[in-house]
C-alpha cells in the first residue's frame, strides 16, 4: 500500500504550474491539473518588492532582483519534483518598465529553466477578467486587478469580456509617486481613476477585486466585521458599506487597527494605498457591490488555454462532482439523486430558479462527502467543509445552502437552529430550500443505502385522495418499512404536501 498513488486526487491528471512575476510578490502555484475548476496543489510567494522604488529610478532594485531570482531558483526545484508537465512563467509591470528588466528577465529565465513571458498591461486587464470569468457565474461588473505596479480595469457583461485599460496605480508604485503621503497618493489615485474613462461603467453592477492588497484589506474588513465564514473568494458587501473602513484604514496606523493580526506583517505598508486606490474606484466606478476574487491573472491565464467545450462549463458542478468521486460511497448514487431530485420537485410543484436548480445539483453531489466522519458529528463537520471548500462559481449564500443541506441531511432536526450567522448568510429562501433537499435525501438514502440502480426505478404519481404517492417496484418491496415511512412523513412536513409510500 506504500506505493499506490494518492487517492486524494483525481487520477490521470497531470500538474501544471504558473509562475507569477509581479511587481510586489514572486509567486508559484502548482495545480492538480488545467481543468475548469482549478485545485491547488502547492501555492508559495516571495514578497521580493520588485517594484519597489521604480517610479524614481526606472530600475529594479538589487536586492530585490537577488530575492526574486532565489525564489525562482527554488521554485524550479519545486517543479521538477512534483511531476510538472507545463510551467507558465509569467512577468507583470516591474519587468516589462524597468530599464534593467531585459537583463532580470535573462537571469529569470536561467534561474526558472523556461522562457517568460512578458504581460502587457492590456494583457494583464485580459488575464484577470479571464480570472474572474473562471470563478463566478456569468459576472456581470468590472474587474479591477491590483497589483504592485498597476491597475487594470476591464468591464465584462455577463461573461462577456471588453476592452481593458492599465493605469499606473499599484500599491507599490502609489507609494513611492506619493513620497509615502497617503494625502498624495489619494489626489493621485483620484486623477487617473476619474481620467480613465470608466466614470459610472459599474454603476449598479458589481466591481470585482482582485490582487493580494485588496485581499488584506478584505481580510481586516471581515475581522472586524466578525463576518462567520472566513472565505475570500466572493465576499461581497455594498459599496458603500466600504466608506468609513477605508477612510480609517489611509488615516491610521496600520500596526494599531483593531484586527490587523488577520494580515501578516509584511502586507501592511501597503493597506493604505490599497484603500485609497479602492476608494477611487468606488468614487468614480460607481459600483452597487464590492466582491473579491481569488482568482486572476494566474487562473484567467490557464483558463484561455481550455478548449471551448471545457471553459463552457459550469465550475460550480465540475468541482461538486470532483468531491463526489474522491469522498463519496457511490458517485454514480449521488448522480442518480440529482436527476431524481429534479424528478421529485417537478412533480411536487417546489419551485426553484435557475440559479437554485444548480445549487440543488451540486448539493446532489455533494451530499454524501462525509460520510467517513462518526455518525454524531458527520452533520457538524460536513457543514463546516462545504461552507469552507475550495469552490468558485458560488456565492456565500449558496455555500451556506449548501452546508446546511448537508447538516440537515445527517441530524434530521429541521427545526433546530445551527448556527444563526450561517442561517443568515443563506437568507430565508434559501435556508428553506436547503432543507427540502435535505429532507429528500433523508428520504433517498434510506431507501438505496447509496447504492446506484436504485432511485431511477422510484416513481412519483399523484394520488387521487390528494397528495402524491412515491411509488417502488414490487420487486423493492422489502425496503417499505417503519423507517423509511417516517422519514417521508418528515419530508411532507418540511415540503407541506401529503405523500404516501406505496409499492406497485
Amino acid at each position: 500500500m506504500t506505493d499506490a498513488p494518492a487517492q486524494g486526487r483525481i487520477m490521470g491528471r497531470e500538474p501544471v504550474a504558473v509562475v507569477d512575476i509581479g511587481s510586489n510578490s514572486v509567486r508559484l502555484v502548482l495545480y492538480e491539473g488545467n481543468v475548469r475548476a482549478l485545485t491547488m496543489l502547492f501555492n508559495e510567494k516571495i514578497l521580493s518588492g520588485l517594484g519597489k522604488g521604480i517610479a524614481q529610478t526606472n530600475r529594479l532594485d538589487e536586492k530585490s532582483v537577488a530575492s526574486a531570482i532565489a525564489a525562482l531558483k527554488r521554485f524550479r526545484k519545486l517543479i521538477d519534483q512534483s511531476g510538472v508537465t507545463e510551467v507558465h512563467p509569467l512577468a507583470t509591470a516591474a519587468a516589462r518598465e524597468a530599464t534593467n528588466g531585459p537583463e532580470f528577465v535573462a537571469a529569470a529565465e536561467e534561474a526558472i529553466g523556461t522562457p517568460i513571458r512578458i504581460l502587457s498591461g492590456q494583457d494583464e486587464a485580459f488575464y484577470a477578467a479571464q480570472g474572474v470569468v473562471a470563478g463566478f457565474h456569468a459576472p456581470n461588473g468590472v474587474a479591477g486587478d491590483l497589483g504592485g505596479g498597476s491597475l487594470e480595469l476591464v468591464d465584462i457583461a455577463s461573461g462577456k469580456i471588453g476592452r481593458g485599460l492599465t493605469l499606473p496605480l499599484g500599491g507599490l508604485r502609489l507609494q513611492d509617486l506619493s513620497g509615502n503621503d497617503i494625502g498624495k497618493a489619494r489626489g493621485i489615485a483620484d486623477t487617473l481613476v476619474a481620467s480613465c474613462g470608466m466614470t459610472g461603467r459599474a454603476e449598479g453592477r458589481a466591481f470585482f477585486a482582485v490582487g493580494g492588497t485588496w485581499r488584506n484589506l478584505a481580510k481586516l474588513h471581515m475581522e472586524q466585521r466578525k463576518y462567520p465564514l472566513h472565505v475570500m473568494h466572493g465576499y461581497s458587501m455594498p459599496a458603500g458599506e466600504w466608506t468609513g473602513f477605508l477612510d480609517a484604514v489611509a488615516k491610521g496606523d496600520p500596526d494599531k487597527l483593531p484586527g490587523i493580526a488577520a494580515v501578516s506583517k509584511p502586507r501592511r505598508a501597503l493597506l493604505a494605498f490599497g484603500a485609497v486606490a479602492l476608494q477611487a474606484v468606488i468614487k468614480h466606478l460607481r459600483p452597487a457591490t464590492v466582491v473579491l476574487s481569488s482568482l486572476g491573472v494566474r487562473e484567467g491565464y490557464l483558463h484561455t488555454l481550455l478548449a471551448e467545450e471545457e471553459r463552457e462549463k459550469d465550475p460550480l458542478l465540475e468541482a461538486a462532482e470532483e468531491f463526489n468521486v474522491l469522498r463519496s460511497r457511490s458517485p454514480a448514487h449521488a448522480r442518480e439523486l440529482v436527476e431524481f431530485s429534479r424528478r421529485s420537485f417537478e412533480t411536487l410543484r417546489i419551485d426553484e430558479t435557475p440559479e437554485e436548480e444548480r445549487l440543488r445539483a451540486a448539493a446532489c453531489l455533494l451530499s454524501d462527502v462525509g460520510w467517513r466522519a462518526h455518525p454524531d458529528y458527520r452533520g457538524a463537520q460536513s457543514l463546516s467543509m462545504l461552507t469552507h471548500a475550495s469552490l468558485s462559481a458560488v456565492d456565500h449564500a449558496g455555500r451556506a445552502y449548501l452546508g446546511l443541506a448537508n447538516y440537515y441531511r445527517h441530524e434530521g432536526d429541521f427545526e433546530q437552529t445551527v448556527i444563526p450567522e450561517v442561517h443568515a448568510l443563506a437568507g430565508a429562501a434559501l435556508m428553506e430550500k436547503a432543507k427540502h433537499i435535505a429532507a429528500l435525501f433523508r428520504v433517498a438514502y434510506i431507501l438505496t443505502a447509496s447504492t446506484p440502480g436504485i432511485l431511477n426505478r422510484l416513481r412519483w404519481r399523484q394520488d387521487p385522495r390528494g397528495g402524491f404517492t412515491l411509488v417502488l417496484p414490487r420487486d423493492l418491496a422489502g425496503l417499505v418499512s417503519e423507517k423509511p415511512l417516517a422519514r417521508l412523513e418528515s419530508f411532507a412536513r418540511v415540503v407541506d404536501r401529503k405523500l404516501r409510500l406505496d409499492v406497485g
